[in-house]
Order: structure tokens, then C-alpha cells, then sequence
């Protein structure tokens, strides 16, 4: 999520068609959306089977996510009505089960629940808030396939910090986004980042409207009534905060840049018609990452890409491969979401306490940035934040890694404060060693999970020193460190 502007808490017409589509429907036309059974029912035996968790321990969304199992990929196909805002779905999930599972829980706001099949049998299921829990015909075990059919009306979910995410209407068409946990509003999922999966989206729209989504678009099918299935697969695992799509009336740009690595990386662009073409930040993008490169290592994901739309929403957010911008695309907030695919999409929070490895790093990113093309170096935007912040700021207090409010996750501590904590530690173990510590970050994480104190033992295992007293007076105390 971008700072570029502000932490958080600092539309064309669709055609309209003359007949209502759904899922089933699209799929007897040929489009593989139909449910397919598979995977091994629990075998009798064994040990005891017993239900999964409605919880995932989380430190500030203890009700987000589920125990039990991990996702290994969903396939959501989804027909969007842009009239009446509602959608046609059917989302599969591939999981395996930790243990013999009686029960489990999927989170799923709002909408309205048809079925439920685990293995192509029915499933017996219940709805507490965003809980549905699943209880299998009979008890699973290992691989097992769960689907989801649904209908309804997407919700706008409002944040703790009274921000908006979830399912966002605009004006023909909407946009998903979902951190921190707005992407069960429209996917029944595991949601929590401490269980990342692949995932295929198959979104049927207006043939007016074109549809962005993570990972690399595989085809388009027209249909009749003119309708238009996208389908966008994302093989590289992702959280489900890092979810999205965005249905519009977009000018789509395509093409492909090199990695330093030599591997060609597919770009697709998607701007909102009404909006300048952003050529700028079009142009720049490859320059950006081939530039976080140098610093980071080789870029993580299969595609890049961005979306530009005026969402009202008011920030800026690093949905995976193809971040998403609220209008007119500034440098600053492109190099920071793109930063991200490397801190936060690859290497991913398993914990929201531990935002600063997100937010600080990107933000440490535009301080890179900064210093490499004319501006201030990260060494005296370090100091002028130092001195103009006293003992008394608001940037003192939480600390960045001792959060117990969701509503701060996306304040100055995350951002500043984060990123004061990374030039804090190059000053202490030098320049060399430091880009050598975020390198390793990148690259022993890649694709996975990642906490606070994982990073501190990097750290110090790679510089050889005692960095408790720095981290400890950074990230955990809520007073101004001294001695700078």
C-alpha cells in the first residue's frame, strides 16, 4: 500500500444486455466453469477425526483465516451483472487437510450460498458472521477439493481505520481489493497471509468492460449475448489480501520487459478510459523494477503490470503482479507498490503485526529512489524526519512491531518509522552488508512467509553483530530512540 500520498488514516456505462448470464449457463456454452469432483475422502481409521479451526492466531484479525488445512489453489469463476452490482459464482478450492477433518471453515461475507460439494458430494453447512463451516458428508484427509457456489451482492468492507475495501463499486463496473481482509467479500477463502495458494480467476463480463486480475492472462472467449470471459491464472503463491479484480471500460496496454535475469516478463496495463493514459508511469515501470533489482535481486513474479482507476478510496495497493492506483500514477507511489512484489507480495507478513516488513521496506524503496535520481538520500530524509518528529509525534507511538489496534496498521509508524529502522541498521552494519541482508530477506522467502524476529536473526547472522538494542529501541519501544 502506497504513502506516496498518505498512510490511510492521514466510470463509464456498462451496455446493457437483455438477458440475465450466470455461471451455469456460460459453461454450457463450452467455458470450462462446470464443478469437478476429485480428490480422496477420509479413510476409516486412524486417528479420530476432529474440526479445523475457525481461527488462525492471528495477533490483530484473530477471526480471520482458518485452521485445519492448507489452500493449495482456488479457481473462482465469476459472472458479473453491472447493472444490479451482483455476481454468479463458483469458487473451488485444492487443499490438504493437517489432519482427519470432521468440519472446516472458509470466510465468506455477505452473499448468498447455494451448495456446498467437498469430493462431489453435498456438504452439510453453516453461517455465523463471515464463518461458513463445512462439514463433509464424511471425514477428509490429505488432498480434498472443496466448491462453493454463490450469488449476491459483494460488500464494500469498511476497516478498522474506517477506510474502505472489499467489493468497490465504480461507476459501470468494480474493483476488489483486499487488505487487509476484504477479499472475502467476494471469495470464500482462508484468509489469512499465513496460508498463500495459486489461483485461476475466470471472470465473464460485458464485452464493453475488460477485466484485470493477478498473474498472466491465459484467453479471452467470447461468448453470445456478448459476453467475454477473461481467465487470468496466478501461479507464483499469494496471500489473500493480494487478490483482486477490476472490471471497467479500460484502454488495455500489452507488451514485455527483460529482468536482469534475461527472462521477457508480460506486461499488461489497464487505465480507466477517462483517465490520462498515464504514459509516464507506463514508460517508467520497467525502469522501476529493473532498478529495485539492483538492490532486491531479480524480480519475483511472472507478469507485472498496473491498474488506474478513480476509486475514491484514497490509497494506492500492491494486489499482486498489478498493483492498483486511485487516478494519476505519481512516481513515488510506483516504485513503492512495485517494491512490494518483492516485500509483502513474494516475502509476505505472516503476522499483520508485522506490517513494517511491508510498508517500511516499499517506503524505504522511494528513499532509494530518491537518492539515485537527484533527490534527498535515504541518509537525510532519515534526519529531517528525526529532528522534525519530537520526543512527543505521534511517529513514537505504537511502535511499528508491537501493535495491538488494527486501526493502525497503515499510519506513519509502519511507513516512517519502518523505513527509519532499515537506515538505521545501514548506518550500523554499512552499505555492503545491508543490501546483502535485504537480498537474502528476498530471496531465503521468497514466495513465502516471513516475521519480525526471522529479520532480526538475518540480521545478525549475516552482519555478525548484536542488533538487539537496535531493533528493540526501533520497532518496540514507544519513545523517540536516542543517539541520532
Amino acid at each position: 500500500m502506497s504513502a506516496a500520498q498518505s498512510p490511510r488514516q492521514l466510470r463509464p456505462p456498462a451496455r446493457r444486455t437483455g438477458k440475465r448470464w450466470s455461471v451455469r449457463a456460460i459453461a454450457a456454452t463450452g467455458l470450462c466453469l462446470a464443478v469437478v469432483a476429485g480428490g480422496a475422502a477420509g479413510a476409516v481409521g486412524g486417528t479420530a477425526p476432529r474440526p479445523g479451526s475457525p481461527k488462525s492466531g492471528d495477533s490483530l484479525f484473530p477471526l480471520a483465516g482458518n485452521g485445519g488445512y492448507n489452500a493449495l489453489h482456488y479457481r473462482v469463476a465469476l459472472a458479473y451483472h453491472p447493472k444490479a452490482n451482483t455476481i454468479d459464482a463458483v469458487t473451488r478450492m485444492r487443499a490438504r487437510a493437517k489432519h482427519r477433518l470432521s468440519s472446516f471453515y472458509l470466510d465468506l461475507s455477505g452473499l448468498h450460498v447455494r451448495s456446498v460439494l467437498v469430493n462431489g458430494r453435498s456438504a452439510h453447512f453453516t453461517r455465523h458472521g463471515h464463518e461458513l463451516r463445512i462439514k463433509p458428508a464424511s471425514p477428509v484427509r490429505g488432498l480434498f477439493r472443496t466448491t462453493v457456489m454463490y450469488v449476491g451482492r459483494p460488500r464494500v468492507h469498511i476497516d478498522p481505520d474506517k477506510s474502505s475495501e472489499g467489493w468497490i463499486r465504480t461507476r459501470g463496473g468494480a474493483t476488489a481489493l483486499g487488505e487487509p481482509v476484504g477479499t472475502m467479500t467476494w471469495i470464500p477463502v482462508n484468509n489469512t497471509p499465513r496460508d498463500k495458494a495459486g489461483y485461476t480467476f475466470q471472470v465473464t463480463a460485458p464485452a464493453g468492460l475488460a477485466v484485470a486480475a493477478n498473474g498472466v492472462l491465459v484467453r479471452r472467449v467470447r461468448h453470445e449475448q456478448r459476453l467475454v470471459t477473461w481467465t487470468w491464472r496466478e501461479r507464483v503463491p499469494m496471500a489473500s489480501y493480494l487478490a483482486m479484480v477490476s472490471i471497467g471500460r479500460y484502454r488495455v496496454f500489452h507488451s514485455t520487459i527483460s529482468s536482469v535475469t534475461g527472462r521477457r516478463i508480460p506486461v499488461w496495463s489497464f487505465v480507466q478510459r477517462s483517465l490520462p493514459s498515464q504514459l509516464k508511469a507506463r514508460r517508467l515501470l520497467p525502469r522501476v523494477i529493473r532498478f529495485e533489482e539492483r538492490y532486491f535481486g531479480p524480480y519475483p513474479m511472472r507478469s507485472a503490470g498496473l491498474v488506474a482507476h478513480r476509486l475514491g478510496v484514497g490509497y494506492a495497493l500492491e494486489t499482486q503482479e498489478r498493483p492498483v492506483f486511485p487516478g494519476t500514477i505519481g512516481t513515488a507511489e510506483l516504485v513503492h507498490e512495485l517494491a512490494h512484489q518483492w516485500y509483502g507480495d513474494s516475502v509476505t507478513l505472516r503476522d499483520w503485526g508485522d506490517i513494517w516488513l511491508n510498508e517500511g521496506f516499499a517506503t524505504y524503496a522511494e528513499w532509494l529512489w530518491s537518492g539515485a535520481h537527484g533527490g534527498p538520500s535515504p541518509a537525510r530524509i532519515f534526519r529531517s524526519t528525526y529532528t522534525k518528529n519530537g520526543p512527543g509525534s505521534r511517529l513514537w507511538q505504537p511502535p511499528p512491531a508491537a501493535f495491538s489496534n488494527p486501526a493502525d496498521l497503515f499510519g506513519a509508524q509502519s511507513y516512517l518509522r519502518g523505513a527509519m529502522t532499515l537506515q538505521a541498521l545501514r548506518e550500523r552494519v554499512g552499505s555492503t552488508t545491508f543490501f546483502r541482508i535485504l537480498r537474502s530477506w528476498a530471496t531465503l522467502h521468497r514466495h513465502r512467509g516471513g516475521s519480525t524476529k526471522q529479520f532480526i536473526a538475518l540480521a545478525e547472522h549475516i552482519s555478525g553483530k548484536n542488533l538487539h538494542t537496535l531493533f528493540h529501541d526501533w520497532l518496540f519501544t514507544s519513545s523517540r530512540p536516542r543517539g541520532y
